[in-house]
């Protein structure tokens, strides 16, 4: 077995333990990044077949213009010299529902007044709403401005209000429920739950692309890669097939990391960025996690899943459209979904030519699913599902195309191959319970139970990722910055993002 001493040992190399190490290792830390799998990137991975990249969960961000929320984390990340392509400012979303057709624009002023366009009576409430999303884009940093107040204990602001129901507060500030949906419509970036999604969290995940939106030319793993690149240039390292399978404590610490090949890492500080519930389970005897926390942990609801058709489309078939589309074939989108009924709604993701043709050569379609529909598979692996999984595959994936050819005429006959992954691919490959998109559900009914801080029971163990508090790529670095403020401080945060 090999001991060897670290700074700081991060495990997973999802983006939030990659942007953690790229911090902490540009501080002059000595940094590990421990991966279970043979590729580093957790959902910001791609993967490769027959000559085409595909993306696992990196589809498009928002707010990476001069100043917005991105810009200054992306750019002290050295993210902002890759290829990043701005969607339509005119059209950067396009929501198709109740057999209309709704245009989502780039800014808040105008965000409003195009809606308003559709819906002319609910012109205050739109303003209302534009209001909040700036209002919220804006608060992003408060967490980490180290000249206001934050709440120690939690390690969020005084001010955060996380009770408020989303679709409590749609219901009072809008009369005409089509516009309801609309402003619902992008649901492949957030669950719609009646009594569980804050308004925190709808708020931020949307308020951010309406500023502006983003895609990449070329794969999720210019990413993943630009950001090891930097660690291993500051002197960190990343060890791949490298799952860890215990911490060990020792006087009220966690000293040691344990691998499933023999080899252990001690190190000063320790930072998960695994699911939080997987987290608890790795440590062992411990006088600080009691078997109440570590069940309170298991039992906590995640988010569902996603089922991804990516296809690959013939050469010179399709026109590239530089926006995304949703597409509903029922116009209430809060009721959520059945699994015995055809697939009902379904996000539309063109992936940016890379050849300046001006055709699309893939397509992703992404559709919710909850896990109880993929229950009868629990205990199998990829590869070995049997015939009735493989048929069920391609019954949803058929049910995705024939949503999708409605706003894409023919899509069906431009297909050159498809491949489908459902929450049991994602679970497997990243260990996500329950394949969850978005980790754990937040709940506004029980916000200090669902919103947790990079702060653990355990003193030197620090948390990030997208189970804390916001999911998707903002979330995510938003909780990478805030779970590195916990090791180096805020002041000095501040000062990289907004002084170097």
């Amino acid at each position: 077995m090999n001991h060897n001493k670290y700074d700081i040992v991060i495990i997973g190399s999802g983006l939030g333990g990659l942007a953690c190490g790229h911090i902490l290792s540009s501080e002059g830390y000595r940094v590990l990044v421990l991966e279970r799998e043979a590729q580093p990137g957790g959902c910001m991975q791609s993967y490769r077949r027959q000559g085409l990249d595909f993306d696992t969960g990196l589809h498009y961000i928002g707010g990476l213009g001069e100043g917005e929320v991105l810009y200054h984390p992306f750019r002290m990340l050295g993210l902002m010299e890759l290829p990043w392509v701005k969607l339509d400012a005119d059209c950067f979303d396009r929501i198709h529902i109740g057999g209309q057709s709704f245009d989502f624009v780039e800014g808040y002023d105008r965000f409003a007044e195009r809606l308003a366009d559709y819906f002319p009576d609910e012109r205050e409430g739109l303003r209302e709403l534009v209001d909040l999303f700036a209002s919220y884009n804006r608060s992003q940093f408060d967490m980490l401005n180290p000249a206001l107040g934050c709440d120690q204990q939690q390690g969020m602001p005084r001010s955060m209000d996380l009770s408020t129901p989303a679709y409590q507060w749609l219901h009072e500030h809008f009369h005409n429920d089509l516009l309801i949906n609309v402003l619902s419509g992008n649901t492949t970036r957030c669950e719609l739950r009646k009594d569980t999604l804050p308004l925190y969290t709808m708020a931020h995940i949307n308020s951010s692309y309406i500023a502006s939106s983003w895609r990449l030319r070329g794969n999720g793993n210019l990413l993943v890669n630009k950001l090891i690149d930097g660690i291993r240039a500051n002197g960190g390292e990343i060890k791949c097939n490298s799952e860890v399978t215990q911490l060990i404590e020792r006087d009220g610490h966690i000293v040691e990391a344990q691998c499933i090949d023999g080899n252990s890492y001690e190190a000063d500080t320790f930072i998960s960025d695994i699911h939080p519930a997987l987290t608890y389970q790795l440590i062992g005897e411990s006088a600080l996690v009691k078997k109440s926390m570590r069940m309170r942990m298991r039992l906590m609801e995640n988010t569902y899943g996603m089922l991804t058709v990516s296809l690959a489309i013939k050469p010179q078939t399709l026109p590239y459209v530089n926006r995304n589309e949703y597409v509903y074939s029922r116009p209430n989108l809060w009721e959520g979904f059945e699994n015995d009924h055809p697939v009902s709604g379904v996000m539309i993701s063109y992936r940016v030519p890379e050849d300046g043709s001006g055709h699309v050569r893939q397509i992703d379609l992404l559709t919710p699913v909850d896990w109880s529909a993929c229950s009868q598979w629990t205990d199998t692996k990829v590869g070995r599902r049997g015939d009735d999984y493989a048929q069920w595959k391609l019954q949803k994936a058929d049910e995705c195309i024939s949503l999708a050819e409605t706003v894409i005429p023919g899509l069906r006959a431009a297909i050159e191959r498809q491949y489908v992954s459902t929450p049991l691919t994602y679970r497997d490959y990243t260990l996500t319970p329950n394949g969850s998109a978005f980790g754990l559900r937040k709940d506004c009914g029980n916000p200090l139970l669902t919103f947790l801080s990079p702060r653990s029971h355990e003193p030197n163990l620090l948390l990030t990722g997208q189970s804390l508090m916001v999911h998707g790529v903002e979330g995510v670095t938003m909780t990478a910055l805030m779970t590195c403020a916990e090791i180096i401080g805020r002041e000095r945060i501040w000062e990289k993002l907004f002084n170097a």
